[in-house]
């Protein structure tokens, strides 16, 4: 037989068998897929907390300070779902990301570096926004918003100018930055304040992008003694082109991160852990779930510098390091291996 006949809304309908057979398969696979789709789907609670972070780009500080943020919350016991976007070192994209955030209703958004926690300060006003490891959180016009909160990592650029000193006893520091983020060019204007007081001269160059940076060191690497490098996301994220630079030259490299270090010609960092950091940023949030309001704990400001010393590139610059800076390095490289005690 060809044909079956059916009922439908009380009128009889006959199609072909084969097409029978077709629909029953079809609806079939409909309610499998549906079935499945329910046994995978996530189970929601009303604890659980819905989470944005919005990095501004991959290098090692942010990575750990993304993990470090995780980590802190998960040891807490917080029962949070995380949506993790890159914005590649792009304005716009972070200002897309924050939109996001805003259409999925994330409960708490966090911005890891300045420019992501700018955009999401624009979009938010009604639910908390962290930032991590902001520099110049009053630069970045992050300060006295009353959802607004997080953690900084202000550069002690002092300490800094004095170690170069006393290393090197440089009359020129070249300094590359990008003048389009925020704490980039905070650091340049407040380095070349303590230069100028100092009658020490200030070579800078700025960029807008990490593929710049190797040009911009190059354009300024034979008028200057040293090369000073602060926590500037973009150039920091090219640091290996701008060490590359640098040794080639037989200029030392200071920094003022030690843990995009590794794997470059950087003479001595020194900063702060930026996975400690994570930790810190995460314990704000959690601080936010428990009732704190953003007013009530502004900005938390990182303590305990760190020293990394690659005494490859001391050797080879034929740099002496003082026994008391050395005692106090937590990574003291040689032969690519951390040899501190």
């Amino acid at each position: 037989m060809k044909y079956v006949s059916i009922y439908s809304n009380n009128h009889l309908v006959t199609i072909r068998r084969n097409a029978m057979k077709k629909l029953v398969l079809t609806l079939t696979l409909l309610l499998a897929a549906l079935f499945l789709s329910a046994q995978a789907a996530p189970e929601s609670t009303d604890d659980t907390v819905m989470i944005g972070i919005s990095q501004l780009m991959a290098h090692p500080a942010l990575d750990n300070i993304e993990q470090g943020i995780r980590d802190a919350l998960e040891s807490e016991g917080v029962n949070a779902v995380f949506d993790t976007q890159n914005a590649n070192g792009d304005v716009s994209t972070a200002a897309s990301i924050a939109q996001l955030f805003r259409t999925e209703d994330c409960d708490i958004v966090v911005g890891i570096a300045t420019p992501t926690a700018q955009a999401l300060a624009n979009v938010f006003d009604d639910r908390p926004v962290v930032f991590a490891t902001v520099t110049d959180v009053e630069a970045a016009g992050l300060s006295g918003l009353s959802n607004v909160c997080g953690s900084s990592d202000a550069v002690p650029f002092e300490e800094h100018f004095a170690l170069i000193e006393r290393l090197t006893g440089a009359q020129s520091i070249g300094m590359v930055y990008t003048a389009g983020e925020a704490n980039g060019l905070a650091s340049m204007e407040a380095m070349k304040a303590i230069c100028e007081a100092a009658g020490v001269e200030l070579v800078s160059a700025s960029v807008s992008n990490s593929s710049e940076v190797r040009q911009a060191a190059q354009s300024i690497i034979n008028r200057v003694d040293a090369v000073y490098v602060a926590n500037d996301n973009t150039v920091i994220s090219a640091v290996s082109s701008l060490s590359d630079v640098c040794l080639e030259n037989s200029v030392p490299l200071f920094s003022a991160d030690t843990t995009s270090s590794f794997d470059s010609d950087v003479f001595i960092a020194c900063g702060f852990n930026y996975y400690k950091s994570g930790l810190l940023t995460g314990q704000i949030v959690k601080r936010l779930l428990a009732g704190e309001s953003p007013e009530e704990i502004g900005t938390v400001y990182l303590t305990d510098l760190e020293y990394y010393i690659n005494l490859d590139v001391a050797d080879e610059l034929g740099i002496s390091v003082p026994e008391d800076i050395i005692e106090n390095a937590v990574y003291l490289m040689r032969d690519g291996v951390n040899t501190a005690q």
